[in-house]
């Protein structure tokens, strides 16, 4: 016989993580033929808009935690807007897993009383998103300061959007609702807007390439405001923050853009099991595959990289399945 390939090894470990012993070179799927002790478990995960990356990767996590964990139910997917209200969910108790910004993730554990079992605890950074300040590509704007008079979306209420998209404009020195028109639309309605000439311009957060934005590109030429006049202030108020680069030819742009990165979690309450966050960590890296299929945001998904969560603690549960493969 030879050696197991990658996929193999992976679904091994995932096992390990699970406490499940016997598992035999052929097997397909990694509770075949074991009873599972997260069959009756119900998970909702909290997610984003419909054309957004969060909502993509959260559909592809569902089949792999249905499978890994031998759940007789899929998890739950539900369609957001955004961080904000799904930090809600999560302290609510209305989600289990919840996509979130370091941002807003790092607000809530802030204002969050020590040891409450409701706080915020990462399972993994799981990509970084780019900021994009999306106009058409026709259009005059070049900087955040030209979008003075502008019509333009922030973002939906109660999304990490919003809160990037006000702190950008406050450090450019331009204000809502006096120096510029806003609008508050998440991904999906942005796009359509854009498509029907109702704003100037949107406020987006997410992978690289955002489906949304990229079928916009198909149907318009389109551009992203360089942000390189912002970039320091905005870190020196706000260090969670970092920057990037978005390459041209991303969206059809003609040259590359410095923009703004942020961080994305998975979080989960203090109070979730230890079994249940390792099991849900080590079905999330068996799966990589399945979840870059979803969206090539997923490729950057890496077990060293994915313990980056400061300042939101790891799980116990997710830091046992760190240590487990070196990567604590």
């Amino acid at each position: 016989m030879g050696a197991p390939d990658r996929a193999t090894l992976n679904r091994r470990q995932a096992l390990r993580a699970l406490g499940v012993a016997g598992l035999a070179a052929g097997l397909t799927g990694p509770l075949a033929g074991c009873s599972s002790p997260f069959t009756d478990l119900r998970l909702t995960i909290a997610t984003g808009g419909t054309q957004g990356v969060y909502y993509a990767l959260g559909g592809a996590l569902a089949d792999a935690w249905q499978q890994h964990l031998g759940l007789a139910a899929r998890p739950a997917v539900l369609a957001t807007a955004g961080s904000v209200q799904n930090l809600t969910l999560l302290s609510s108790g209305q989600a289990d897993v919840v996509f979130s910004q370091v941002d807003t993730g790092a607000d809530l554990l802030e204002a969050t009383p020590q040891g409450d079992p409701r706080s915020p605890r990462a399972l993994a950074r799981i990509y970084d998103d780019v900021v994009h300040v999306v106009v058409r590509g026709s259009s005059r704007f070049q900087r955040l300061a030209d979008l003075r008079g502008a019509r333009v979306s922030v973002g939906a209420p109660n999304s990490g959007v919003t809160v990037i998209a006000q702190r950008l404009l406050t450090v450019a020195g331009l204000v809502t609702g006096r120096d510029l028109q806003p609008a508050q639309l998440g991904i999906n309605e942005s796009v359509a807007a854009m498509q029907a000439g109702t704003i100037d311009a949107f406020f987006w957060s997410g992978g690289l390439p955002t489906a949304g934005v990229s079928e916009l590109a198909a149907t318009m030429p389109i551009r992203l405001l360089d942000l390189s006049d912002v970039l320091k202030p905005m870190r020196a108020e706000f260090p969670v923050y970092s920057s990037g680069t978005v390459p041209a030819a991303s969206y059809g742009i003609p040259n590359p853009i410095s923009t703004l990165l942020v961080r994305n979690f998975l979080l989960v309450r203090a109070a979730m099991s230890d079994d249940l966050a390792d099991a849900l960590v080590a079905a999330l890296f068996a799966e990589q595959p399945r979840l870059a299929a979803a969206s090539a945001a997923a490729l950057t998904i890496d077990s060293r990289a994915a313990i980056g969560t400061q300042p939101i603690p790891l799980h116990p549960g997710a830091e046992r399945f760190y240590r487990s493969t070196k990567a604590l």
